[in-house]
Parts: structure tokens; C-alpha cells; sequence
């Protein structure tokens, strides 16, 4: 059980800085290392029942910020106040419920990974210590969600049979796989970040989650970013080229699906199409997705994989930084 107290965001990345140019492995070990020393369980380190952690759907906390995509919509601003925070409430569930789905993706592409190593490798002792994490992080996601009491459905057929695609990713193409990874935590790690260091009212269950939730992911999202500088130079040319399209697709995909509202939430509360595609389309939301992204695009470029015809894919799904702008400069 971890005990130790928990620093904000701009003391948690100590995995990321520490990267550096680290062999490889010495670095895996020591993420392995870390995962003994600094780890949580959903439960021991979760007081889920104590009273000031009650989740009610008509706290105001839950009412969205006017920074927020919906939240600036005339259409949201003119709801009762009960309509406005349950629905605030239900895009936190379902958002949990989408990075319930991830990390079981996520945990079951590891353990594939791993299958395929010898276990002296120090990559299968690190991909078995992230998805013991990953499982921690699914149950402290579901737990909010079954307590939050509001109707989130299970991934689809659709989905579903991707999911199974992504997974075998692990073991055909571990380079993609990783990309995959780093599209899904990525954009969530930069809200919560954000989220945790705006000074904004946040509810202490949510804020402990979040806390857990960035503390855990540096060490995971270092290890994917080390695996692919490591890995990626050692591909084909025709292995690298196909890297190189399917990473801004990946991308792409992945950050609107971490980033909006799911169309069942849409669906519940009658939200016009009009109204999602102003919140959606909006610059300030657009700009958002772009900042999300900023570390795996800087990534992409030290790696070489952002020639003419992958940049120009970055731009049709509008996921590349204006030009001028500073890496993560949009929020």
C-alpha cells in the first residue's frame, strides 16, 4: 500500500525528466524499481467511503467550467442547474468508462507483449508492474463510476472488434501498439494536469483519482516514449514509412475519442447536433486537441517520422500545431 503524500503536477513527473538519454534498459529497471517504491491500490489508498468523497449528482462542484467545450455553449448555460451538473457528472463517468476500456486494452496488449519475451528481459518484468497499474487504474474507474449512480454503457460491437485489433498490435507491430498507448494517455494526462493545476474547485474523490491516476502514468508513458526512440531507428524503411501514416490516424482518433462527449451522454440529455458541433469545432477545443498531442507530435518529429505526406495527414485531421507556435503553447 502507498502511503506516501502525493506532490501536485509539477512534482510528479520525476520518471519523464529522468529519462534523459539513459540506456535503455538501465532506465526500464529503474521504472521497475519505482513501481515497488511508489505504487497505489485502488482501495487501500482510495477512502471511497468517507463522507466528504460522496458523489451526488446535484453538488454544484459538477457543473462545468466555461473554459469546457459544452460549458461555453449558450445551450448548456441555459439548463436547470440540476440538468447542468448531472450532466457534468455523467461526462466525468463516461470519460471514466472510456479510460476503463483503454487501460483494458492497454493491460491486455501488455500482457501479449510480454508473453513473447524471455523473462530476464527487463521489458517483461516493467510491462507486468504497468499492467498491475493499468488493472488498479480500471478498478478506481470503475469503482467512480458504479458509485456515481448514472447509465454508461459498455464498448460496442464496433469497438469491440477493434479493441482485439489494437491488442494484436502488441505482438505484429509493438511500435504502432506503443503509439496507440501514447494516444490514449496522453491527452487525459494533459487534462488532468491542467485540471489539477488551475487553481479551479475540483471534487476531492475526483482530485485523489486524478493524483493516482498522473503519478503512475509518468513512469508508463516514459517507458512508451523510450521504447519507441529506442525501437523505431531500428525499423525498416517500409515498417517506418507505414509507422509514419498510421500514427497521425491513431492519433487523431484517439484524442477526440479521450476529449468529447460520447454520443450516448448526447443522447440522454437531447444535446442538439448544432450545439456539438459549436463546442466541437470550436477553436479553443480544436487548439485544446493540439496541445494534447504536442509531446508524442515533438516525439514523432526527433523520431523521423513526420515527413511531406505524414505532415500533411497531421493536417487534414487538424492534430498539427500552428506554425509559429510553441510545443504545447495551445490549451
Amino acid at each position: 500500500m502507498m502511503t506516501e503524500t502525493l506532490t501536485g503536477p509539477a512534482g510528479l513527473p520525476e520518471e519523464a525528466r529522468a529519462a534523459a538519454r539513459e540506456d535503455f534498459h538501465d532506465l526500464t529497471r529503474r521504472l521497475s524499481a519505482r513501481s515497488v517504491d511508489k505504487h497505489f491500490d485502488a482501495y487501500a489508498d482510495v477512502d471511497w467511503d468517507n463522507p466528504a468523497n460522496r458523489i451526488d449528482p446535484a453538488d454544484p462542484i459538477w457543473e462545468l467550467e466555461p473554459e469546457h467545450a459544452l460549458g461555453r455553449t449558450a445551450w448548456y448555460r441555459a439548463q436547470p442547474d440540476a440538468v447542468r451538473r448531472r450532466l457534468g457528472l455523467h461526462l466525468i463517468a463516461a470519460s471514466m468508462r472510456t479510460g476503463l476500456e483503454f487501460e483494458n486494452v492497454l493491460t491486455r496488449g501488455l500482457l501479449l507483449f510480454a508473453f513473447h519475451l524471455p523473462s530476464s528481459a527487463p521489458e517483461f518484468r516493467y510491462a507486468y508492474h504497468e499492467a498491475i497499474e493499468e488493472s488498479q487504474h480500471s478498478l478506481m474507474f470503475g469503482e467512480f463510476v458504479a458509485r456515481a449512480g448514472l447509465p454508461v454503457p459498455g464498448v460496442g460491437g464496433l469497438r469491440r472488434v477493434l479493441s482485439h485489433r489494437v491488442v494484436s498490435m502488441a505482438r505484429a507491430f509493438p511500435e504502432l501498439f506503443f503509439i496507440f498507448v501514447l494516444g490514449g494517455e496522453d491527452p487525459i494526462d494533459h487534462v488532468q494536469r491542467t485540471v489539477l493545476s488551475s487553481g479551479q474547485p475540483v471534487h476531492p474523490l475526483l482530485r485523489r483519482i486524478m493524483q493516482i491516476h498522473i503519478t503512475e502514468e509518468a513512469r508508463h508513458l516514459c517507458f512508451a516514449r523510450e521504447y519507441l526512440r529506442t525501437r523505431v531507428p531500428e525499423l525498416s524503411a517500409s515498417r517506418r514509412a507505414a509507422l509514419a501514416i498510421a500514427a497521425p490516424l491513431v492519433l487523431g482518433v484517439m484524442a477526440r475519442t479521450m476529449l468529447r462527449a460520447p454520443a450516448e451522454v448526447a443522447r440522454a440529455y437531447q444535446i442538439p447536433a448544432a450545439v456539438l458541433a459549436e463546442a466541437y469545432g470550436h477553436p479553443a477545443h480544436r487548439a485544446r486537441v493540439v496541445a494534447s498531442l504536442a509531446k508524442v507530435r515533438d516525439l514523432c518529429d526527433d523520431l523521423g517520422l513526420r515527413s511531406a505526406p505524414a505532415r500533411a495527414l497531421w493536417r487534414a485531421l487538424a492534430i498539427e500545431a500552428e506554425a509559429g507556435a510553441p510545443a504545447g503553447a495551445q490549451s
